[in-house]
């Protein structure tokens, strides 16, 4: 890490009002025919936080945004956050049951909504507080518009649409567009994310102001000046919603969509001249198999980031020729968000050209170094660094470093040690200081005696011609406690049968590491954040044979 970076340890509110004031006059964000200037953004998002406070919000409340990307969810986050207040995103692509699980472990005191979750948001509410209805006058909204504002013991519910109306202006109020004065600390929480998972309760993860000062300012860092068009089409709840907040500092034009359709997605490059996107590798794999883009202009593109999960190198390959020198690869998690490693442009390419160290698949795999904001290091069951080329778990230290899991120390203790975050990955970094990511340590299969990763075996199927998706677990065997079975989807026409396939990995990777058994499948089952959802896959192999997965 750069021993010359700043202190971090400050509120990010005062960024928040400079990118507002320093860029008042710009479009910020647009989503279809609607759009929002930087003063109509600061206004609504001010008289949000304002209706807040009148309410009793205070600073430390948590703010729950129950919604689709849209405007009006934006800046109702903001709106949270400006009030001194926690920003809790919910994906709506989870489970009602699941969501009303978060909303009602973590408290929220307030929770924004869209009408499609108005069921949802209630039963959340319910479960929250004390089950106290009160009604709001309806009298005033059109017919149409869900205008309605209920307040459920603790938790006050606001619906919202996709740009703002009677039902959100209902609740503000004859409030004032600027922005409350509040005091908040760097270490103090600003948003609460929580970490994937398809059993259980997931842990929020604890993301402070200084947290975002310090992704805002490497943001800034690396930025050349140029005007920017940042595409929000992953969902705003995860990476790009963090990527969106801490981009206004530069005076981003944010393209909103409400879902990432590969044709919407396609269209709106072309149309607002996107120079900013993230998509993870399944989506990007949609946009590659689209028939309209060998005719989409990717002129405007100068950041294409993926992530989330292992990218296919013949895709990677592939993305090269379509979208040009402009793919950006890295590594982080949502206890430390974006910064622990990166593959820049330069990294891919010189001068419009695959750089000559990179033609190697190996190479390629490699998810970056560490960043002006990370010191990274490969560490031992007692988390102490092992030397390059050994392998280990990928630790972190850096101010983007989340502080914690929310009320839950004895799960913050397992991941900070001597130091360090650890991330849970399997990792390696080589003398160049190039690192990989080889599997998730839960993931990992002791076959024989032997530690087999699963993201490494993935990668040796991805390169199979025909294999458009692989999965690989581990599954009982009285011989050698676990073998290795791969889930595999097939490209449309392909022949491939599971010989043929088992066969390849072996001369690819050997025997050992190679899946002894292969479905194909027609579709692989995912998580709410649209990883491959490895849990549900080892679920009825583990549970038929008695034990735990």
């Amino acid at each position: 890490m750069d021993s010359d970076i700043p202190d971090f340890d400050r509120s990010f509110l005062p960024y928040l009002n400079d990118a507002f004031r320093t860029h008042a006059d710009q479009i910020c964000a647009v989503h279809g025919d609607q759009q929002l200037t930087y003063a109509e953004l600061d206004a609504l998002s001010a008289r949000v936080a304002n209706a807040l406070r009148r309410g009793g919000f205070a600073p430390g409340d948590l703010g729950g945004v129950y919604s689709a990307n849209s405007i009006t969810a934006f800046a109702a986050a903001l709106g949270i956050v400006r009030a001194g207040g926690v920003w809790v995103p919910i994906n709506p692509r989870h489970s009602p049951a699941a969501n009303i699980e978060i909303l009602s472990h973590f408290g929220c005191r307030v929770l924004f909504h869209q009408p499609a979750f108005a069921n949802a948001a209630a039963s959340a509410a319910e479960a929250i507080g004390d089950a106290t209805l009160v009604p709001i006058d309806r009298a005033d909204i059109p017919p149409g518009n869900i205008g309605w504002v209920e307040a459920i013991g603790d938790a006050t519910l606001v619906p919202i649409d996709d740009f703002p109306t009677n039902s959100l202006e209902t609740w503000l109020g004859d409030v004032s567009p600027a922005a409350p004065l509040v005091e908040r600390n760097g270490r103090d929480t600003l948003a609460l994310p929580q970490t994937g998972g398809t059993t259980g309760t997931p842990k929020g993860v604890m993301l402070s102001h200084r947290n975002f000062v310090a992704l805002a300012w490497a943001g800034r860092r690396r930025w050349d000046g140029e005007p920017r068009v940042m595409l929000c089409a992953a969902p705003m709840t995860h990476v790009g919603g963090r990527a969106a907040l801490i981009s206004l500092g530069i005076g981003v034009r944010l393209v909103i969509l409400g879902a990432p359709h590969p044709a919407s997605i396609l269209e709106a490059i072309q149309r607002e001249r996107v120079t900013d996107l993230f998509l993870p590798p399944t989506a990007i794999y949609s946009l590659l198999d689209h028939p309209a883009t060998p005719t989409t202009d990717f002129s405007s593109l100068r950041r294409f980031a993926y992530g989330s999960a292992p990218m296919s190198i013949p895709r990677l390959r592939q993305a090269f020729d379509v979208f040009g020198p402009v793919m950006v690869g890295g590594f982080g998690q949502t206890e430390s968000p974006i910064y622990i490693a990166q593959r820049e442009t330069a990294d891919h390419f010189v001068d419009g050209d695959i750089h000559g160290e990179l033609l190697d698949d190996d190479a390629l795999r490699s998810v970056g170094r560490e960043t002006v904001l990370s010191t990274v290091a490969i560490v031992d069951e007692d988390a102490n660094p092992v030397p390059d080329g050994t392998r280990g778990e990928i630790a972190v230290k850096g101010p983007m470093v989340s502080e914690g899991y929310y009320r839950n120390p004895e799960e913050t203790a397992k991941v900070r040690r001597n130091g360090w975050h650890l991330t849970g990955d399997i990792g390696v970094v080589d003398e160049s200081g190039r690192i990989y990511v080889i599997d998730r340590k839960k993931d990992m299969i002791i076959t024989g005696g032997f530690n087999v990763y699963s993201g490494e075996v993935e990668q040796a199927l991805l390169n199979i011609d025909g294999i458009a998706e692989a999965a690989v677990i581990g599954v009982p065997s009285d011989r050698w406690g676990e073998e290795v079975k791969a889930i595999v989807r097939l490209h449309p026409g392909t022949d491939l049968t599971e010989a043929h396939i088992i066969a390849r990995s072996k001369q690819a990777i050997g025997s050992v590491m190679s899946p002894k058994t292969v479905d194909l499948v027609d579709e692989l089952p995912r998580t709410p954040i649209g990883k491959i959802d490895k849990k549900a896959l080892r679920s009825h192999h583990w549970n038929d044979a008695g034990r735990s997965i």
